[in-house]
């Protein structure tokens, strides 16, 4: 269900609760001005289009969207993806991007598929995101020392190399500037606690390089010719179909990070909150954000984990307070946009290297290091590795692909198949005599029957052919079946005819039995072999 209308509903919307959405609004937008705008410029993009699309996809996220406390805009998860997308097709090509990953988005939400990117595993995100941690963090060197390095070369390596080399011709005012900026980031909040840290950061090291006006320090007015003191307007991007085809890679990266980012924001504000959010909505309320960004001079947006925890530590309660933050980003733009000439590009720079350390969850990644299983260790730092050397997609691809590998192989190893002696079986049901037909002998199944168990069960089997007359599985305690395990039992009911051994299936649930109906096993089997319960077999039977 639609956030908004669910705030609606549940009188969130009443007087009692405005002042503390107002003020979470507020603060949230001033948390997001530095933010919108470090992360436009790490992204290839101008400052400004970081506030336009902090702008728009925050106040459609809040009245779209399936988290009551969602904020939305630029993150620094999409840093890395924007950034290569912007060098190679352009900012242009960069909205076109995020408009098909909007459609996808939305696609994703309409067909319900919310609930399944749940299931990223936790190795997984960890890789991914202390890699891009590390990759934000490196990009950041350039503005933060005053450095220039050499162009060319597109990989992490090449650029590192590029960077170190270029040390030696570090700008001194710039390093200390940003040096100066980053220690204000992290004792701030010990003295103005009620403001936030990169703001007073950033005014701070304004205000200096404003007061001594240090030759040589990049700032926004310098880089970009300040920011405009206007609001977009609606302009469709020009795009053919060729170039539609080439961004359709980027557009789906685009897509599964907003996504994969977006769900775990919202699962993050239901635990701060004790909410509870709609998962295919809030992929919905994205989508439309993302389709709607870029027609307004924006780029991508999703679900920003630290400005929607800020939201709801200053008592926000309602998608009021995500629409009051995009309102208090157009007023800034509106009244102060002239100011922002004069910020230090180092300063942002220092900014990000505070959201790369949180991203990068150094502590976290230690941890599973040191205690997680060693497979799911092996996940954790392939995942790391390609993110950072290699491709963000391509890594969480393979780290997906080879957890779900090691997954299958843990459960195929869960799935028991053994021999029960006639003895154990007579003592099941008191009272009742168990009398089987000579020569039988009886294998339980307890577990899924699927393609990673089904070798297990042919080579349990394999040698009993021999001497069994009568070949009993229980399976009482199979949740499910699929085609590989259907046709190994197809493979075992031949074995079993060659053998002369009858094959008799007892106590199987209605889900499995309606697919091996669907499959032609019953016929095969016979229905007289298919039981109920073990103490239906009677030794008289043939």
């Amino acid at each position: 269900m639609i956030a908004l209308l669910e705030a609606k509903r549940a009188g969130l919307f009443s007087r009692p609760h405005w002042m503390n959405n107002v003020l979470a609004g507020v603060i949230v937008g001033v948390v997001a001005l530095p933010l919108a705008m470090a992360f436009a410029i790490a992204s290839g993009a101008k400052p400004e289009q970081g506030l336009y699309t902090a702008i728009v996809a925050g106040g459609l996220t809040s009245m779209l969207g399936g988290s009551r406390l969602q904020i939305a805009g630029p993150t620094g998860a999409f840093i890395v993806i924007l950034a290569g997308i912007t060098a190679k097709y352009g900012i242009e090509g960069l909205q076109v991007a995020t408009l098909m990953a909007g459609g996808i988005l939305m696609l994703m939400g309409l067909t319900r598929m919310g609930g399944v990117i749940k299931y990223i595993p936790d190795p997984v995100i960890v890789g991914f995101t202390s890699g891009i941690g590390v990759i934000i963090w490196v990009g950041q060197w350039k503005d933060f020392f005053g450095l220039h390095p050499a162009s060319g070369g597109e990989q992490f390596h090449q650029k590192l190399w590029h960077l170190l080399q270029a040390f030696p011709g570090m700008h001194l005012e710039t390093a200390a500037l940003a040096v100066f900026t980053l220690a204000v980031l992290l004792t701030s909040p010990r003295v103005f606690k009620r403001i936030p840290a990169p703001l007073v950061a950033m005014v701070a090291a304004t205000v200096i390089q404003w007061l001594f006006a240090f030759e040589g320090v990049a700032t926004i007015g310098s880089a970009f010719g300040g920011i405009p003191q206007s609001l977009p307007q609606f302009s469709l991007p020009s795009v053919t179909f060729s170039e539609v085809l080439h961004l359709m890679g980027p557009a789906f990266t685009i897509a599964l990070l907003g996504a994969i980012e977006s769900l775990l924001s919202a699962v993050v504000a239901d635990g701060m909150a004790g909410t509870r959010h709609d998962s295919n909505q809030e992929l919905v309320g994205q989508g439309v954000a993302n389709i709607f960004s870029p027609l307004f001079g924006g780029f991508a947006a999703t679900g920003a984990i630290a400005r929607t925890a800020t939201n709801i530590r200053n008592g926000a309660t309602s998608p009021l307070a995500g629409i009051v933050h995009a309102l208090t980003l157009v007023i800034i733009v509106l009244v102060l946009a002239p100011l922002a000439a004069l910020i230090p590009l180092c300063a942002l720079s220092a900014i990000l290297f505070v959201v790369a350390w949180n991203m990068s969850e150094l502590h976290r990644f230690h941890h599973m290091v040191k205690t997680a299983p060693r497979a799911d260790v092996t996940v954790l730092l392939i995942t790391f590795t390609l993110t950072v050397l290699g491709d963000l997609v391509i890594a969480v691809n393979i780290g997906v692909v080879i957890a779900s590998l090691l997954f299958m192989k843990r459960m195929s190893e869960a799935v028991i198949v053994e021999q029960q002696a006639h003895e154990v079986l007579a003592r099941e049901v008191p009272g009742r005599p168990l009398n089987l037909p000579a020569g039988t002998v009886v294998f339980a199944i307890d577990g899924p029957f699927f393609f990673g168990a089904a070798e297990r069960l042919e080579s349990v089997l394999e040698s009993v052919h021999g001497h069994a007359r009568t070949l009993v599985l229980r399976v009482g305690r199979v949740p499910f079946i699929d085609a590989t395990g259907m046709q190994a039992l197809g493979d075992l009911l031949d074995n079993c005819k060659r053998h002369k051994t009858r094959l008799v299936i007892c106590e199987v649930r209605p889900n499995v039995l309606a697919k091996l109906a669907m499959a032609g096993l019953v016929e095969q089997i016979g229905q007289q072999n298919i039981l109920a319960q073990l103490h239906d077999l009677s030794a008289g039977e043939p």
